[in-house]
């Protein structure tokens, strides 16, 4: 299922969306036109790596990407449902609730793969936690969905809650029967997606300008 665009009129731009989705696709643009050899020192200097962590790692690490579709699909997942809760919170809120998401999705991360070489990167961590703030604020609201049955593609009007909570049941059970909390055959860090999630369940009513924007 890819969401297209959750059906709520925003009030106000989603400027501070705009910015951060510039600006991971500017960095994997750079990232993406260097040489193997210097891609590679890249990643490994601002990725999260578990067996050699640093800091800074935490922040960083969710400003890279591993390719176009993981950049793009993180880049679009975030403007169907950032753009919303930016309107609810305001640009500097945003930004400071899409960060502690991130950064608390990559510590869980970190948790589950103490000591591996394998370095985790990507928004998806901070972007499912602005997922979980959308399962909070809008339960109800409907969100155009593009679906797949073998061959057949439509969309469908989907509610929130389903979306999102079978979303992160995916997130929870692939990192669950994957071979550790770090995959490197299917190279995704679930149980980051997992952390950041909740992260933004319990996070989003700290951060709210109101309560009249729940849904």
């Amino acid at each position: 299922m890819i969401p297209l665009r959750a059906l709520l009129r925003r009030n106000n731009p989603a400027t501070m969306t705009v910015i951060i989705i510039a600006l991971n696709l500017l960095i994997y643009a750079w990232q993406f036109v260097q040489p193997p050899d210097r891609q590679n020192v890249f990643v490994e200097h601002y990725a999260m790596v578990p067996d050699h962590l640093r800091l800074t790692a935490l922040i960083t690490s969710m400003f890279l990407h591993g390719g176009w579709l993981h950049v793009i699909g993180n880049m679009w997942f975030l403007w169907v449902f950032g753009s919303h809760i930016e309107d609810v919170m305001g640009a500097p809120r945003f930004l400071l609730f899409y960060l502690t998401c991130g950064v608390a999705s990559a510590v869980v991360q970190l948790a589950m793969s103490i000591g591996s070489p394998v370095p985790t990167l990507g928004a998806s961590g901070a972007i499912a936690g602005v997922m979980g703030a959308f399962l909070v604020l809008y339960p109800r609201v409907r969100v155009t969905t593009l679906i797949f049955i073998i061959f057949f593609v439509t969309t469908v009007e989907i509610p929130a809650a389903f979306m999102l909570i079978y979303w992160f049941v995916i997130q929870l059970v692939s990192g669950l029967f994957s071979s550790g909390a770090f995959s490197d055959s299917g190279g995704v860090a679930w149980f980051a997606h997992v952390g950041g999630f909740l992260a933004g369940l319990f996070l989003i009513r700290l951060f709210p300008n109101t309560r009249r924007y729940f849904y």
